[in-house]
């Protein structure tokens, strides 16, 4: 398996989708045979639509919410449903649903993805994107292979990702510009194989506390920080107690949109290239509500004299970095090494 940059051209739309569909459904099954086959003609149906985010973040209003609207108001039989704030259950138990057909679309981190499918999480590691634009770049020119591998794995495929805001520390008082900074600081980390690996690359006691439990723990002095998009620190109040943003940026947070092949086999060829379409061209407009929300929070936190921002510039992002691949180059081996690999190479 060879994920080296460039030997494919991804066109994200619906020519990927039916590619995907065909080398799903085509296996071992008779050229005959049409049971699996979506309706020929639009029928009603619901489509549940979960993800972990609250209704204050921007993949929710600038996210899901369109894609609700856009799909009901195209009157070709679609009713969506929203269940916002893990009402369906933890990341896990929400792919798990997907699979079985339970729910139709999830946004899930590739974290969470991993336990399932472990390549997946590679693209979550700590700097193995440089940015927003870069994490974009791989998604539409080199990760069709890893996608379709997923969609044979797990019966479920990757549409899209939309951008959920850099990962950035914050912490109660103490300001991060290098990995040195990060010395003895009690740090919260989601309890998952690859995010314990980006903590370890990055020099960080890493404290495993569920999502729920974040700010109690904040609270208590458990963790002297956490991690996570300026948008969700803010939505989730953790800015209550945390005095110091620092803007390392050391993971682009991407949604993934994972949709069952179940959900594909009770759409019509009309719904099926609706719903790729519309899940693609949210990508952009839900990119800039998202940098224009961090903005307007950091300069809520700029405005604030109880506040300190560490600016980018202000941030060693290169000792970030070198210190972040010597970690993976040996912490990853086999397809993982390869794939994290094309991805850095691929790196402006």
């Amino acid at each position: 398996m060879s994920y080296a940059h460039g030997t494919r051209r991804v066109v994200l739309g619906a020519s990927l989708l039916t590619a995907a569909t065909l080398l799903i459904t085509g296996c071992g099954q008779d050229s005959g045979d049409t049971a699996d086959e979506g309706p020929t003609e639009n029928e009603d149906v619901t489509l549940t639509v979960a993800t972990s985010q609250p209704e204050t973040t921007p993949n929710y209003y600038c996210g899901v919410e369109l894609l609700k609207e856009r799909l009901e108001d195209a009157d070709i039989g679609f009713t969506v449903e929203l269940y916002p704030a893990s009402q369906l259950g933890p990341d896990t138990e929400r792919f798990a649903a997907v699979q079985a057909g339970d729910i139709d679309i999830d946004l899930q981190g590739a974290s969470a993805l991993s336990a399932t499918y472990e390549p997946i999480g590679v693209v979550d590691a700590a700097y193995v994107f440089d940015d927003v634009d870069h994490a974009f770049e791989w998604i539409d020119t080199a990760s069709s292979e890893l996608f379709e591998d997923f969609s044979a794995e797990t019966g479920a495929r990757i549409v899209d990702g939309w951008f959920f805001g850099n990962r950035t520390f914050t912490t109660t008082d103490t300001p991060i510009e290098s990995p040195d900074d990060l010395e003895g600081l009690a740090i919260r980390f989601p309890d998952s194989p690859q995010f314990l690996a980006n903590a370890e690359a990055m020099g960080v006691t890493p404290v495993t506390v569920a999502n729920e439990e974040i700010y109690v723990a904040l609270q208590q002095g458990i963790a002297e920080g956490q991690e996570n998009p300026i948008v969700a620190t803010h939505s989730q109040s953790f800015d209550e107690i945390l005095k110091v943003a620092s803007l390392n940026n050391h993971q682009v947070g991407i949604h993934w949109l994972v949709v069952g092949e179940n959900t594909y086999d009770k759409l019509s060829d009309e719904q099926s290239e609706l719903l790729d379409e519309t899940l693609h061209g949210i990508r952009a407009e839900n990119r800039e509500c998202v940098e224009e929300e961090t903005n307007k929070i950091l300069d809520e936190y700029r405005a604030d004299s109880s506040y300190t921002v560490v600016e980018e510039d202000e941030v060693d992002r290169a000792a970030f970095t070198e210190k972040a691949e010597e970690f993976f180059s040996t912490y990853y081996d086999g397809e993982r090494l390869e794939l994290y690999e094309s991805i850095r190479e691929m790196a402006g």
